[in-house]
């Protein structure tokens, strides 16, 4: 199986490899993501946008912080499912429950984090404007040149 991602322009003009997918929440709401490759991230986090349009309570949720460079941020769990979709167009479902930030101001977008991109071998490559998922059937290889 292979995701591929891509290399999209932030409103900075930095340039971020990203994969759009959709988030199903419990509830049966279905809302369109972008996702940040973060290797530095333990587990995947909504941003306040998305788990805003998911339209869930935020005062019936515990909540628990995050710790990044930023410091700690408040975060609510989120029982959904996030859908990526292969190189085929097929999706592929990766089960939560996710994360998510309820402040805007907390990050601009969300965050693939390790639990996920564990299950993957995960190619960034610059140079090449590669960005994907690889799995099962894929494969890839260092070669010189």
């Amino acid at each position: 199986m292979r995701i591929d991602g891509e290399w999209l322009r932030g409103r900075y003009d930095e340039v971020r490899p990203v994969f759009r997918g959709r988030v199903a929440a419990a509830n049966g709401t279905i809302v369109d993501a972008l996702f940040l490759v973060d290797t530095g991230a333990d587990k995947p986090v909504l941003s306040a946008d998305v788990f805003a349009a998911l339209g869930l309570p935020r005062l019936l949720i515990s909540r628990l912080s995050v710790v990044g460079v930023g410091g700690a941020v408040t975060t609510v769990p989120v029982d959904a499912k996030l859908h990526l979709f292969r190189d085929t167009g097929g999706p592929v479902a990766l089960n939560g429950p996710f994360l998510a930030f309820t402040d805007p101001d907390a990050l601009d977008i969300s965050v693939l984090g390790r639990d996920l991109l564990n299950h993957f071998a995960l190619i960034v490559d610059w140079p090449s404007q590669t960005i994907c998922l690889l799995n099962q059937n894929h494969r890839y290889a260092i070669t010189s040149v």
